[in-house]
């Protein structure tokens, strides 16, 4: 729970930017070793899955729909290192910003 005015700060998996890279036929986006999966799309969906850790595929106006729909007030994107809360710590944990979306959201 979040008291009032209180700010979440989430990094989900990007199917934007997976979609992107799949488009663009980038394999070098992909983290996925070869020894795992071999093919572009194969290299997408388990990168967007993280190996079945990930459930659910993110947006950014799906997950803002989703936070707005829980009750918050206002909810943003940010870049990996960088809040627009007034907790400057907030971004200690960022990390993976290649295939991450970062979306902070008022209580």
């Amino acid at each position: 729970m979040l008291k009032p005015g209180g700010a979440l700060r989430l990094s989900l998996p990007d199917a934007e930017k997976a979609i992107r890279a799949y488009l663009d036929r980038d394999a070098d986006y992909f983290l996925v070793p070869d020894d795992d999966v071999r093919s572009l799309g194969g290299k997408m969906i388990v990168q967007l899955t993280w190996y079945g850790y990930s459930r659910s595929m993110f947006t950014f106006d799906f997950i803002e729909e989703l936070l707005y729909g829980a009750g918050f007030v206002r909810v943003e994107r940010c870049a990996c290192g960088e809040t627009k809360s007034r907790h400057p710590e907030i971004v200690e944990l960022d990390d993976r910003e290649r295939e991450s979306l970062f979306v902070e959201a008022v209580k």
